[in-house]
């Protein structure tokens, strides 16, 4: 039977065509974009295209989104629409269609204010039990598609596994700060200790959310790559991040210079994956160390499903402030 993917153009959800495919999986890209990895163009919203697309069906994996990037040229409405009444058609259908499982795509951006401490605060510590504050329409959406998520598993025992998952795309911080005081690679390298995860290892996540949808219920999952760092070391790592990483990576800044990086001065939070690593048998295999390791051997770091999936935007035009745009918000 058949996976669906939506946002089989994005991504994501070109990550899961590409892996599925090649195991000789049946799989279906949905997206509204035309693309290689898109078997049929439309909407998440038409529910006629959705139920023609369930026929067959055994799961879906649900990446299809609007991003942040996309706070400042959609409407609130736009959000709403797709990531919300988009994911309720998706539920229901798969409802009807009596699938195995929904994986839903969420994001660590759900949490929003509760990723920021007050000045002087210790960095945070964000696991599951965190309660997300969200601070803009792109959070409010997906954390009321997670809602949705848990509506249809309580009130009919569909099957949803959510995923937050953290930073995973090629293109350039939409931090201007970040762009113009850090190269890109240098950047997302320091990312991997605390609020990135490589393509491969999200793919991997979804995949044994699939299996495991059934006997889990429900359940929302923090998916990043393993932190070297403890609880214990959220007061140092706020003030002083170098200090930090020197102690459990006594070679990094040598490793670093000879590319003329540097690390961030201070790291605000610290995503956990205890929980998918336990609960879902995930075995990230993209961390900090595999990152060291390939640059000491002038290896690009990235997995090369990473590397295949390469960078896609997220507008089809460019701005004059750079590649997002700083437009007020809707």
């Amino acid at each position: 039977m058949t996976i669906v993917v939506t946002g089989s153009a994005g991504h994501l959800g070109e990550a899961l065509m590409r892996t599925l495919r090649a195991r000789g999986e049946p799989a279906l890209g949905l997206d509204i974009k035309p693309s290689t990895f898109t078997d049929v163009v439309g909407s998440i919203t038409d529910r006629t295209l959705v139920r023609h697309c369930l026929r067959g069906a055994r799961s879906i994996l649900h990446t299809a989104t609007l991003h942040k990037p996309h706070v400042a040229t959609h409407t609130k409405e736009d959000f709403v629409t797709t990531n919300v009444t988009g994911t309720l058609v998706l539920l229901e259908e798969a409802l009807a269609a009596k699938l195995d499982s929904f994986v839903f795509t969420s994001t660590t951006s759900a949490f929003g204010a509760a990723l920021t401490p007050a000045p002087g605060a210790p960095a945070a510590w964000i696991t599951e039990e965190v309660s997300p504050i969200p601070k803009n329409i792109y959070g409010v959406t997906k954390l009321a598609a997670e809602n949705l998520c848990e509506l249809l598993h309580r009130s009919h025992g569909l099957p949803v596994v959510v995923l937050r998952t953290s930073r995973f795309f090629p293109e350039p911080d939409d931090d201007a700060a970040i762009r113009n005081g850090f190269e890109t690679p240098n950047a997302q390298a320091n990312e991997m200790l605390y609020r990135r995860v490589d393509i491969e290892d999200v793919v991997s996540a979804h995949l044994l959310a699939v299996g495991h949808a059934r006997a889990i219920g429900f359940r929302t999952y923090i998916i990043s790559s393993k932190t070297p760092f403890t609880r214990e070391q959220m007061g140092v790592l706020r003030r002083d991040a170098p200090q930090v990483v020197r102690s459990l990576f006594p070679d990094f800044e040598a490793v670093y210079a000879s590319r003329g990086w540097k690390m961030f001065r201070e790291i605000d939070r610290v995503y956990v994956d205890t929980r998918a690593v336990n609960e879902l048998g995930w075995k990230p295999k993209y961390d900090f160390a595999h990152v060291l390791a390939c640059l000491r051997e002038e290896r690009d770091f990235r997995s090369e499903l990473a590397i295949a999936v390469g960078s896609k935007g997220y507008h089809a035009r460019s701005f004059a402030d750079g590649p997002y745009p700083v437009l007020p918000h809707r």
